[in-house]
């Protein structure tokens, strides 16, 4: 059973009630993230994110997570480019100590400026683990090649110098501006009852008065860069990026399908040619970005150092032939049911209930239907993949980064 309500103050609450389970995931989703900060706030959405977690009115940070441990409840939260996420699940039968818990964290938090100077210290070192992370380096240096310094270009833990700087006042105005009730949708997908959430909601966010959001669309200028980060690493590791269709385009199921006939499992073109055929990689994949006003379709592969060069040659080979001669019929349908399956076993995790149906209502304003995702996927032809195709692999905005001890950019 699917609940949703909008308050008044325009917080949104959606319910995915799953009667057959004995636990509930819930979310706060605000639609902010590393894409809506200014030069002097980069960082900040992930920073808020840690300090939430570190007293508010009536609790200390041990208290938080002592008393989410005693109802053997999880508590977490993630910054992405464009969302944050607050999230908890528990035991039906203790639904409404865990939403009270995460709720007292997401509106009373009081910034301590002992806990922010500690907490300062936690997000340099998450910050020097990243460097230190050549993978995870080499694609926010894509995103940087392919977006810019700006927007999705940001890094979201941001640079050292303004994590060391952000005040509680910065903490505040970033608030102000961006945590409004129309900006957040909460989400809860499990077995919890729909009068008690829906009360547990009223309780202790109906409160709090509609205001203006901030949120701008993100500007977008697509730089092409090849950028090189030289590290005395053992391995050399590639990103490429091609301009590739935004979210809810007519062409975005049939571009997930092409993803994953290029680089999307064990099957796939880079897996078999740069890993089982050359021995060139150990891991090499494509994968699909999809925001509302762009889109990328982005290859990933960490390879030998020496063979780089003809590592990136086996990539754009696999990219050349499928431009140049497509994709088989067989692929076409492999692809699908990849997808097709990917989307039932979503069904089956609360968490990812609690997301999908957040991130629709956040994103679009509409109330996810799976029927209809799924109707939408099983009706992609294989003449919708070929027209994919030409939409995806524009070479003159393509995007690259190595990371590694390697001479020159690609």
């Amino acid at each position: 059973m699917i609940h949703y309500k909008e308050f008044d103050n325009g917080l949104r609450l959606i319910i995915n009630k799953m009667d057959s389970l004995l636990s509930v995931s819930m979310g706060i989703i605000v639609h902010t993230g590393a894409s809506q900060e200014s030069d002097s706030e980069d960082g900040i959405s992930h920073f808020i994110e840690h300090m939430m977690f570190k007293g508010t009115k009536k609790r200390t940070a041990f208290m938080i997570s002592d008393e989410m441990d005693r109802i053997g409840a999880q508590v977490n939260a993630f910054t992405a480019k464009d969302i944050t996420c607050y999230y908890a699940k528990s035991t039906t039968g203790h639904a409404a100590e865990a939403f009270e818990i995460l709720s007292d964290l997401f509106l009373e938090s009081v910034f301590p400026e002992e806990e922010m100077a500690r907490e300062k210290g936690v997000v340099i070192e998450e910050i020097n683990m990243n460097e230190d992370t050549p993978d995870d380096l080499c694609l926010d240096v894509l995103a940087n090649a392919y977006f810019g310094k700006r927007g999705y270009g940001r890094n979201i833990l941001g640079p050292r110098k303004n994590v060391e700087k952000f005040t509680a006042d910065d903490i505040g105005n970033y608030m102000d501006k961006h945590y409004a009730p129309q900006n957040i949708v909460i989400a809860m997908a499990g077995n919890i009852d729909i009068d008690l959430a829906e009360s547990l909601v009223a309780k202790y966010y109906a409160c709090h008065n509609r205001r203006c959001c901030d949120r701008k669309p993100v500007k977008i200028e697509l730089k092409g860069q090849s950028l090189l980060k030289h590290k005395d690493i053992e391995q050399v590791h590639i990103g490429i990026a091609y301009p590739s269709v935004k979210r809810g385009d007519e062409l975005f199921d049939a571009t997930q399908i092409l993803n994953s006939v290029l680089g999307g499992g064990m099957s796939s073109r880079l897996f078999q040619t740069v890993r089982e055929k050359l021995g060139l990689a150990y891991t090499v994949y494509s994968y699909t970005t999809s925001y509302e006003e762009c889109g990328a379709l982005s290859v990933y592969a960490g390879v030998n150092a020496d063979r780089y060069l003809e590592s990136a040659e086996a990539i754009y080979g696999c990219i050349d032939e499928i431009k140049k001669k497509g994709i088989t019929k067989d692929e076409f349908e492999r692809g699908k049911e990849q997808l097709v399956s990917s989307l039932i076993f979503s069904r089956e995790s609360t968490s990812s209930q609690m997301l999908v149906f957040g991130k629709e209502l956040l994103y679009k304003d509409e109330v996810y239907d799976f029927e209809k995702r799924l109707g939408r996927l099983n009706s992609v032809t294989y003449d919708d993949v070929l027209t994919a195709i030409g939409s995806n692999f524009d070479e003159s905005h393509m995007a690259k980064s190595l990371v590694g001890a390697a001479d020159k950019p690609l």
